[in-house]
């Protein structure tokens, strides 16, 4: 038996047959030979196509030089084909180079086989070589570089042929083209392309209208897509199946639902490419369901289902329903496959249960790289570095290998959690020199978002130019590190430079212009996106925008996006935007379409809860935050820290001493949750605005923590309140060690003295405010007025209208006089043309008279606005809600709904 290959021996081929047969019979060929048989060629040929080792290839061979039919091209050639077979690679080529005349046929042989070996050199030198070529020829070197990712490089090829040899163009032609334009997404490629097939008469043919209907979907083209799927008599499965993909992206989840139903028949890509848009979308339930109706329907359950399935549950942190596919998993299969394995990995882990995603883990029978890094992953989300970093360490002590995923997943554990952990980081960046990942996009971007997280702007700003390729991450990740350092001007730069989009780019600098209070521009740059072909907003577009709206107080805007929410399939599936409907409701003044809104959702969360306790805070309806509290204790729903926030806060606006003395004890006693700042702030506003200032001053001195400027903030503010000079001037000189550059402490102080007629320390304050460069915030207010916003500052002359503004606040004025009004200050101009004041004539001045008038202002209401406001509700017979920084007062028939309890 022959031991080795005549190209491994280097032997001269007829002494190694030689030596390879010594002894043999010559009249015994190395192949069965049928009895009947009248041509030897043929079964030769026959026979090394059928032979299942390399082992018998190579004794037909011998068997071909000593008969002397080693000089048949045609036996030759299938020689070649079984070499490539077996993947011998060099004995093909030594056999080439004895082919005397190899023909067409030979060289094609050769470039299919060094293509899919992956020698593409050696397989276009062969074509290169060639006399004639034909349509086979080109269409296998397109194929062997298409199969090998060189899309580019298969394009030009196929442009070569055109220019060439464009009688040689066929079906299968157009068909690689069409793959390579899909796979590089070229849109104004594939319209050529399609218009060339028409205009060679291919554009009926079966095949063609399956690669132009995969290509237009992949180029996004996908309207193309459907008019020719809708114009096939007969479309076959692959042509259903990437039309279920068409019509997602045309028409939603529904639609592709509705395409899915009409099948006239499925296969297992059909089930698991609709199971695929179901996961990504969230849609858990359905999810699972389907899978459940795919095995019920006799079709088996792939690696791919299981993880389409497990994905989703990940990308939503549903839980629930990943334990159910993993029981269903158990019971259906034998063995858990690695695939499917780092799959549960990962969904346990995102999901936050380290436990079940260890034991998981742990319990697999093999692992690689991805179920290594899936857990890497669940301790670096969570912010546990030390795990994370004892992970990987431990993975290289088992030798096995990480890859860029790997690196970028540890990468990120160094600022997932509180402070980024900068030795490590560096650390690392180090080890991705070392080992050249630096060259790894995934790796680069994952180091630029550690250095902006570190503040470390500079070095995310080199690493990105360094970088030799960037994809749409790397940008979006500069335009967030430019966001997060306050320099949204850069962010906007960087995202007008971007040549890729997507919705994560769109969305943060949506974030950018929010996290730095330019909510309009986020609001006017929508419109942009909403002209983009290729980008659809998601939920986390329209809960940002719904937060922007909410920010504004601009009712109208906040509606439109409620619209498109609705109009674009979100609504019903994300809990997040529903409950940023609540919040922007709330803000804008309108609390019962807030609580109608709640009502509607079916499956609240706590977040939910908290959005509805939070808004009654913010309007003064203490009582209401408490019952919905209670109702979110009966629904077996857990408090946070956050909705007790909520909850205190709201009696704190109410006067509701009891309930949140027994709400704070509750707190620590059956939930376990450690009051922090925040809690501590709303007792002692609490017990301050009902006059209980010495019982407020000793929740402060009892506090476990420091207290923070906002502690002693809430008792300054209640000091002002009961005119306790002594006590406030104790309470501002604490807060200012806390935060001495807080302007409204020197001047609630500066009035507090000027009120009790000490006016030598009054302007005392406000000197010491001159001294230290501290100057007053600023107050404006705005007013939504045909979709427009309208800002106005105290004494403003800039608004286009003022004069008119200000000719209607004196006749309200004087009207109001009449019905009892006395300035408290009359010199104070100033006052008299206070912000809310200008804004609230202007909407008097723009909205028809049933319309309630909403106002927003960045500052507290003062007592003469208040009054005014009260006032001119009475005479106007008008309603006017005015949301300041701290709460929503509603004005109506001469009195506010605060109860002058502020």
């Amino acid at each position: 038996m022959i031991q080795l290959s005549w190209a491994r021996r280097k032997l001269p081929l007829l002494s190694y047959f030689k030596e390879a047969f010594a002894g043999a019979p010559a009249e015994v060929p190395p192949y069965p030979v049928k009895k009947t048989s009248l041509d030897p060629i043929r079964d030769l040929s026959e026979a090394m196509k059928s032979s299942l080792k390399f082992s018998e290839a190579q004794k037909i061979h011998a068997h071909l030089i000593c008969t002397g039919f080693c000089s048949s091209v045609f036996l030759q050639n299938t020689l070649l084909h079984s070499y490539f077979r077996f993947g011998a690679v060099g004995d093909a080529r030594l056999l080439f180079e004895t082919i005397s005349a190899a023909n067409t046929i030979s060289c094609n042989i050769m470039i299919t086989g060094l293509s899919k070996s992956a020698n593409l050199d050696d397989a276009r030198q062969v074509f290169d070589g060639m006399a004639v070529r034909d349509s086979a020829s080109w269409n296998s070197l397109m194929s062997g570089y298409f199969c090998h990712g060189m899309s580019g490089e298969t394009i030009e090829i196929f442009t070569s042929m055109i220019c060439e040899a464009h009688e040689n163009l066929d079906v299968f032609s157009f068909a690689v083209a069409m793959k390579a334009v899909g796979s590089l997404q070229r849109c104004e490629l594939a319209l050529q392309l399609h218009g060339l097939a028409e205009r060679l008469g291919l554009g009926g043919d079966v095949q063609i209208k399956r690669s132009l209907i995969d290509m237009h979907i992949k180029c996004r083209s996908t309207y193309m897509a459907a008019e020719i799927f809708e114009q096939m008599e007969r479309p076959d499965i692959f042509c259903w199946n990437n039309m279920i993909l068409g019509y997602f992206k045309l028409c939603g989840v529904e639609g592709a639902l509705k395409l899915f139903d009409n099948m006239p028949e499925r296969d297992t890509v059909s089930w698991n490419t609709m199971i695929s848009i179901l996961s990504q979308q969230g849609r858990c339930r359905e999810t699972i369901f389907m899978i459940a109706a795919m095995q019920s329907k006799g079709f088996k359950l792939t690696s791919t289902t299981y993880t389409c399935g497990l994905t989703g549950c990940s990308q939503t942190s549903h839980l629930e329903w990943g334990r159910h596919l993993h029981a269903r998993i158990m019971k259906s299969e034998k063995h858990i496959d690695v695939f499917v394995g780092s799959a549960l990995v990962d969904m346990y882990a995102k999901c936050g249960d380290l436990d079940a995603a260890r034991r998981t883990f742990d319990s697999l029978p093999a692992h690689n790289t991805v179920s290594w890094t899936s857990l890497i992953g669940g301790y670096a989300q969570l912010g546990n570095v030390e795990e994370a970093a004892e992970l990987f360490n431990r993975m290289r002590r088992k030798q096995m290998s990480f890859d860029k995923f790997t690196l970028s997943t540890v990468i990120s554990s160094c600022y997932n959690g509180g402070d980024p952990d900068e030795h490590l980081g560096c650390q690392l960046h180090s080890l991705c020199l070392k080992t050249g990942y630096t060259s790894s996009t995934p790796v680069s971007n994952a180091l630029l978002t550690f250095y902006a997280r570190c503040g470390r702007t500079g070095s995310s700003e080199s690493i990105f130019h360094a970088m030799d390729s960037k994809d749409v991450v790397s940008w979006t990740s500069m335009i967030t590190a430019y966001a997060q350092s306050g320099a949204v001007n850069k962010a906007r730069k960087y995202f007008d430079l971007s040549p890729m989009r997507n919705v994560v780019t769109w969305n943060a600098i949506f974030g950018a212009y929010i996290m730095n209070e330019e909510e309009e521009e986020a609001l006017k740059l929508f419109i942009v996106m909403l002209r983009e072909d290729d980008v659809r907003p998601d939920w986390v577009t329209f809960a940002r925008l719904l937060s922007a709206a909410a920010d504004l107080g601009a009712l109208k805007l906040g509606t439109q996006i409620i619209s498109h929410t609705l109009k674009s399939g979100h609504n019903d599936s994300s809990t997040s935007i529903s409950n940023g409907i609540i919040t922007m409701y709330s803000k804008c003044g309108k609390i019962k379409d807030a609580r109608r809104a709640f009502d509607l959702i079916a499956g609240k969360d706590r977040v939910s809860w908290n959005a509805m306790i939070s808004s009654y805070s913010q309007h003064g309806l203490g009582a209401e935050a408490v019952e919905t509290f209670d109702k979110m204790l009966l629904g077996r729903v857990e408090p946070d820290y956050i909705s007790y926030v909520a909850v205190l806060s709201g009696c704190g606006h109410s006067g509701l001493v009891s309930e949140g003395k027994s709400l704070f004890e509750q707190m620590t006693q059956i939930h376990g949750i450690v009051p922090q700042t925040e809690h501590f702030a709303c007792m002692v506003d609490l017990l301050g605005r009902a006059g209980l200032l010495e019982e407020a001053k000793g929740v402060i001195e009892s506090m476990p923590i420091q207290p923070t400027a906002e502690v002693w903030g809430a008792l300054l503010g209640a000091c002002r309140i009961h005119n306790n000079t002594e006590l406030a001037d104790f309470a501002a000189k604490n807060q200012l060690k806390m935060d001495s550059s807080d302007s409204g402490s020197y001047i609630l102080l500066a009035k507090l003295y000027a009120d009790a007629g000490d006016l030598g320390n009054s302007a005392g304050m406000r000197k010491l405010m001159k001294e230290r460069g501290i100057r007053k915030k600023p107050g404006c207010s705005w007013i939504e007025i045909e979709n427009r916003i309208h800002v106005f500052v105290a004494d403003d002359l800039n608004h286009p209208q003022i004069i008119d503004v200000l000719r209607v606040l004196g006749e309200l004025i004087e009207r109001i006089r009449a019905v009892g009004y006395v300035n408290q200050d009359s010199s104070h101009r100033s006052r008299r043309h206070h912000s809310e004041k200008l804004a609230v004539a202007f909407g008097l001045m723009k909205n028809p008279p049933w319309m309630p008038i909403h106002v927003m202002k960045n500052l507290r209401i003062c007592g003469d606005c208040h009054d005014v406001i009260k006032l001119i509700s009475l005479v106007c017979e008008r309603e006017f809600v005015v949301r300041d920084a701290i709460r929503f007062h509603h004005f109506k028939d001469g009195s506010c709904s605060c109860c002058e309890y502020w």
